[in-house]
Order: C-alpha cells, then structure tokens, then sequence
C-alpha cells in the first residue's frame, strides 16, 4: 500500500449526537425508555473529516459553528484528532446537533439533523478557503449545508483539478448542473432513488439508477447498499464490491461516512479503485463493530492489519 498522505480537503457541518438505544421507535405520542444513551460528535463532514485523518491523510475541514458548548466541544475534536479547522464561529447562532435512534436488535438507525449555524452558510464564504481547496488531492462535500454552498466547493476544485466527491447525503433533489461537478458521486439506496426516480433494492435496479447518473454527467457512481456491500459504475466498467464482515453489527450510524472517507484517502494515497473501495469497504466495516459515529472510526493501523 503506499505511503502518500493524502491532502483531503472537507466541507460540512458538525453537529453534536444525542443517541439513543431501543427495542423501537415511539410511535406519535408515546414514550418508550430507551436501554442506552450516548453524547457523541457526527455531522457527516465532521465524520468525514475524522474518518480520513484517522485513516492517515492531512485533513483540513471547513464549517460554521456557535460559540456554545457544543461548539467548543468540537474545536477540541478536531484539535485531538489532527483535523486542521476552518471553522468560523456564529456567535448569534447554536453548532448543530442531531437526534439519533439505534435499534438494539440489528444496528440499523433512524437520524433527524438540525445543521445550526451551518445552515447560515454562503457560496462567498467557501471562496475564503479556496487556497485550501486548491492545495488538496481530493476535495469531498455532503448536503448538510445549503446546496448552492457544496455546489461552489465543487466549482472551486474542479477549477483547480482537484478530485471532487459528493455524498448526497440527506438525500434531496439537486440543480442538474451540479451533477457535471462530480468526479464520484457516492448515494445510499435511498438516495439514489430520489435522485434519478428508480426504487433501488436490488443490484439491477442500482445499476440501472447508476446510468441514470453518469449521464446527468457524474464521472463516476457508487452507490452504497449496506450489508450488500456497494455498486460501482463509472463509463467503461461496473462491479460489486462486497461487503467486510469484521464483526457482529451493533450501530451503523457512521457506516456511510466511513466509508466515504475512506475511498477519498484511498483515492488520494494513488490506490486503484478496486483498492479504495476495498480500503473504504474495510474502514466502514470496522466502524459499524463500534457504538457512535466519529467514536467508531478506525486508525489506518487497525485498516491495514484488516487488509492483510
């Protein structure tokens, strides 16, 4: 494997976890008791940002933030993990937060987000970091924040050839000329349903959404099918990419974004792309062993021991 540290360069929010552990969801106006609770750190691009410099890149992270408790809870995150912070503290506004259910019996997780003070942010401020940006490998975006401000972090680092990947995630409807901005597009089911209208359960009907991407101008399509592993689907070959079993499934709630992160350090490290998917596949799959989201992330040195 080689030993490049990739430069990957992360927009999006933080937002401070609240989870909680239960046989099932309340149904409207009941209340259930949860059998466990967890105060954690996710937010997608903070996820993200963690996930990658734990698995050995250099890691700057762009992001809006109150000057509350959640918020300086996170400047001690990225400091404590190696992330290079370019957080811009809303003192008017709280930090993100999240509420999340983990159901005790497979893993799975049902997660509503109030983004805070990422919400209030611009295409104009993004144009701040654009020196970051131009100094990265790979440049990676989720849908927490305004659409228009991941859509001008793509423009900036497709203007300066950087590698850009969009984790469409919460899944919304998108402007179609965001779509040419993408090197890798990286969907879940859901989300690749909602985007190009096919109901994904199934491989074919992955394969067929895929298509539908490339041709809105995606370069390359991965679409997540949890325990199924993955699809990819780019312009001149498709293939599975099967699932790393590394334990039983106890919380699944970083899955996503571990993997993610792992395939743009993999990309970043000069990996082919059977060998960064296989390095995302293996990250995400350590991570879903682990209770939390940015909790469950693994050091490079647990991914490669697992690669061997």
């Amino acid at each position: 494997m080689s030993t490049t540290r990739p430069r990957i360069f992360v927009l999006g929010i933080y937002a401070a976890d609240l989870v909680f552990t239960g046989s099932r969801m309340p149904a409207p106006g009941e209340t259930v008791t949860a059998s466990n609770f967890l105060r954690g750190h996710g937010g997608k691009g903070s996820n993200q940002a963690i996930a990658a410099a734990r698995a050995g890149a250099d890691v700057s992270f762009f992001t809006f933030i109150g000057d509350d408790a959640f918020g300086h809870d996170a400047v001690e995150l990225w400091q404590h993990e190696g992330v290079r912070s370019k957080a811009v503290v809303i003192p008017t506004q709280a930090t993100g937060a999240a509420g999340i259910f983990v159901d005790s019996r497979t893993g799975g997780n049902a997660i509503t987000v109030f983004p805070g003070a990422s919400r209030l942010m611009l295409p104009v401020d993004v144009d701040k970091v654009e020196p970051d940006i131009a100094e990265s490998d790979v440049f990676v975006v989720q849908l927490e924040q305004p659409v228009d401000v991941a859509r001008r972090g793509l423009e900036l680092a497709r203007r300066h050839r950087v590698t850009t990947i969009l984790n469409p995630a919460p899944a919304l409807s998108l402007p179609d000329d965001v779509f040419p901005l993408c090197d890798f597009i990286l969907p879940n089911e859901t989300e690749a349903g909602l985007l190009t209208g096919v109901s994904v359960g199934t491989f074919d009907e992955a394969e067929r959404a895929a298509r539908m991407l490339l041709k809105k101008g995606v370069g390359n399509v991965i679409i997540t099918l949890g325990e199924k592993g993955a699809l990819y689907c780019g312009p001149t070959q498709t293939f599975l990419v099967e699932p790393v079993g590394m334990g039983p499934c106890v919380d699944t709630t970083g899955a996503g974004d571990g993997f993610t992160a792992g395939f743009a350090v993999g990309l970043g490290k000069g990996l082919s792309l059977p060998e960064a998917l296989k390095f995302a596949a293996t990250l995400a799959g350590i991570s879903v062993t682990r209770h939390g989201a940015a909790a469950s992330m693994p050091t490079l040195t647990e991914i490669e021991v697992a690669l061997k």
